[in-house]
């Protein structure tokens, strides 16, 4: 089974995409759209969307985890971040998949066990996890990779659980 994790951004979104067969993980690919920021803000919307829509007809995943937004003081940056998730939703609801939101506190606590792990721990995990050389670059894709393992781990929970 294909799972998909995205971290949403109105200049990257980073994107990942992982095989699991029974508790076996690996690594299918990752990247990052990335829109300019010389753009009107609804080429920029409709370049996001058009990209995650041509991602999930590509690869086909079953699943996307989704980061939440999180943010404490930046409110423009919150807003043009939301825009974009909204464009990332938008384009998972038209393909018909199922999302699942996490927030980076529980992403990090699913991969590394502390809710407030730095994020040179996170990529660390992410690399561990999904037995690579290197930590994948740009840190949005590693930011989404990190996603999908976090919903990945949460599936494995929710089956034992029932």
């Amino acid at each position: 089974m294909l799972l998909m994790g995205i971290d949403p951004g109105l200049k990257n979104i980073g994107w990942g995409i992982i095989k699991v067969n029974d508790n076996r993980v690996k690594l299918v690919n990752y990247g990052c759209i990335e829109t300019e920021s010389s753009d009107s803000i609804s080429v920029r919307l409709g370049h996001i969307y058009s990209e995650v829509c041509s991602l999930v007809k590509n690869h086909k995943p079953r699943e996307v985890a989704v980061e939440e937004l999180f943010f404490a003081k930046n409110t423009k940056s919150a807003l043009s971040v939301a825009q974009a998730r909204g464009a990332i939703m938008l384009a998972l609801d038209h393909s018909s998949i199922s999302v699942f939101e996490y927030t980076p506190l529980e992403i990090k606590q699913a991969l590394v066990g502390y809710g407030r792990a730095a994020k040179e721990q996170v990529q660390f995990m992410v690399k561990q996890f999904l037995a690579l050389k290197n930590i994948p670059k740009p840190d949005h894709a590693s930011d989404a990779l990190a996603a999908v393992l976090c919903h990945k781990n949460s599936r494995n929970m929710k089956n034992i659980l029932t």
